[in-house]
């Protein structure tokens, strides 16, 4: 494998002209606009939806919807359905990611939106297990089903629509508004949950819990209104040219020609694939063990308060506004590959003190290190890995194999860590396997990047993936 070379990499900015034509104009600087704000409460909305199920699922769940269950049943069950939307997710990317690549960007982000909406609104009306027994739990795992389905088209068609629209010095920078878009959604529901645990425990089982999902529509409103008003990305505009002009061509000697201009290869040169995988690996499983379990572990586990997760997760979610965009400029400054492999270094190094000290149970050490957990995992890499993960593709399939890539990555990590974590503590009862779980999957990031081209600045114009 061999990474982009110089030549290529110092033409990017002369060649990249899709983007920073349209951004010359003030229409194309109000659709610039339009973009990232509908993109930053895409994204928004769709780490809120899993914030708020990873937060209820720890504190609140097993109460809700597994009462007969012992405290560990219980939160493994939480995190078992907790997981079904991660299965789902692959399903939502293949299907929404090959719309996106035919039809366009935004289509897809209006399907994807309206559907996670009306899924975690409507999480926030299912009666109790008390009300009607296992029906309860089952509507649970539908409606989550449903939510992945959509999430599994968002994220990445975010970061594509955010890259196809920056100019290639700024890439990194800009698309890691994804980035602070998820950071936007924690930082939502964690402000609502701590407002919410005020409340007595009998009224926060009885309905106290739906407040926050009731009120996710508005997210989902404000975000579909804008995705309304965009216009698709000047990429993509530029490709449908392109491809126009080569069908019209191609019909000009005959139909078999037209056949062939049409073949689009998933799988043609799929290095880039399997290297997406294994980076979305390295953040998403350490981020959902750091921004999930812990917290269902410090609350349920060692009982600790439930505001004390609650208020890290809170704070993290404040200082990200300052690490996201920190990591996306040294990703423009240094390159993607040598800032990706800092922060995955510094979690394996991070995986085994972690739980020592949050096994202190003293609340400011256990919201210090879950503070850290989440900058490091949560924000800092995943604001690195929008713009790599974009550039590592070419046009002609870039949101299909970004999205299936970054969705298997996760069901490889973050959608099934927690489950896991959970069976091992149940298992074995000690966080050492936990916390050898934890290293390893960020050690998988790091080897990765070894593999992995540099590809800060690339024309986003090309057809072929980076490597």
């Amino acid at each position: 494998m061999t990474s982009l070379d110089s030549s290529e990499t110092d033409r990017a900015p002369i060649e990249s002209l899709a983007a920073e034509e349209r951004l010359a104009t003030p229409e194309g600087r109000k659709d610039f606009w339009r973009a990232t704000a509908s993109c930053w409460l895409g994204t928004a909305m769709e780490y809120a939806d899993f914030a708020l199920y990873g937060l209820a699922a720890g504190i609140i769940f097993g109460d809700v919807f597994f009462p007969e269950a012992t405290p560990t049943i219980a939160l493994l069950s939480s995190f078992a359905t907790y997981s079904v939307g991660f299965i789902a997710r692959p399903i939502g990317a293949l299907l929404f990611g090959r719309l996106g690549d035919r039809k366009g960007r935004k289509v897809v982000m209006i399907t994807t939106i309206s559907l996670m909406g009306l899924s975690t609104t409507l999480i926030g009306v299912i009666p109790s297990y008390a009300s009607i027994g296992v029906w309860a739990p089952a509507c649970l795992v539908v409606l989550r089903f449903l939510q992945g389905l959509g999430a599994g088209a968002e994220l990445s068609g975010g970061a594509v629509m955010l890259g196809e629209y920056s100019p290639a010095k700024t890439r990194g920078l800009i698309s890691s508004i994804i980035a602070l878009g998820s950071n936007s959604g924690t930082l939502l529901a964690a402000g609502v949950w701590l407002l919410v645990l005020q409340m007595d425990k009998q009224t926060l089982v009885a309905w106290g819990w739906r407040i926050p999902f009731l009120c996710s529509f508005l997210i989902a409103g404000a975000a579909l209104y804008l995705r309304r008003h965009i216009r698709d990305t000047p990429v993509f505009e530029r490709q449908q040219l392109v491809l126009e002009q080569q069908r019209q061509e191609a019909l000009a000697r005959g139909p078999q020609h037209q056949e062939l201009v049409d073949k689009r290869s998933f799988w043609q040169r799929s290095k880039a694939f399997w290297v997406m995988i294994g980076l979305r690996i390295g953040e998403n499983g350490p981020s959902y063990l750091a921004q999930g379990f812990m917290i269902g572990y410090v609350a349920k586990v060692l009982m600790v308060d439930k505001s004390v997760p609650t208020m890290a997760v809170f704070i993290a979610s404040l200082l990200g506004f300052l690490i996201i965009p920190l990591s996306g400029y040294l990703s423009d400054r240094f390159g993607r590959r040598i800032t990706y492999r800092w922060f995955c270094l510094l979690l394996i190094l991070y995986a085994f003190p972690a739980f020592m000290l949050l096994d202190t149970r003293e609340p400011a050490i256990v919201i210090g290190t879950i503070i850290v957990g989440m900058a490091l995992a949560s924000l800092g890499i995943f604001g690195v890995q929008a713009a790599w993960g974009v550039e590592l593709f070419g046009v002609t399939n870039r949101y299909t194999k970004m999205a299936v890539a970054k969705e298997l990555g996760s069901i490889l990590s973050g959608g099934t860590a927690p489950l896991i974590a959970s069976a091992m503590l149940s298992y074995t009862g000690h966080w050492l396997p936990i916390a050898i779980y934890f290293a390893v999957m960020a050690g998988i990031g790091f080897i990765t990047t070894f593999f992995a081209p540099e590809t800060r600045g690339r024309d986003l114009n090309l057809p072929q993936d980076a490597i």
